[in-house]
């Protein structure tokens, strides 16, 4: 289920860039958060759920990472990324469910 997504004022198109397009999380929705007081990684993603898409956050977590060093000044070497989850890699449905069946 997806959620509309309200364009923010202020820096224009900047702020409707879609950091995290799995879940089509923008710029601004990360950088509001973030001034709220949520500084993790973590925290974000079970926020926002970023990382939680297809990619797993393999296109979005280190953007992310880099946004909250330039908000809050924590080196993204002390920042703990999330944990990633099996499949590591995207596979099709179909892939699993012919698994060990064979045809006659």
């Amino acid at each position: 289920m997806r959620r509309k997504r309200r364009v923010g004022q202020g820096r224009g198109k900047e702020r409707e860039t879609i950091v995290c397009r799995c879940e089509e999380v923008t710029l601004e929705e990360i950088e509001r958060t973030i001034e709220q007081g949520y500084h993790s990684l973590e925290e974000l993603k079970r926020l926002l759920r970023v990382g939680m898409g297809h990619c797993q956050g393999r296109g979005c977590l280190k953007i992310i990472a880099g946004i909250i060093q330039r908000k809050t000044g924590m080196p993204i070497a002390e920042q703990r990324f999330p944990t990633s989850r099996p499949p590591l890699k995207p596979v099709p449905l179909g892939l699993l469910g012919r698994s060990g069946l064979t045809d006659e």
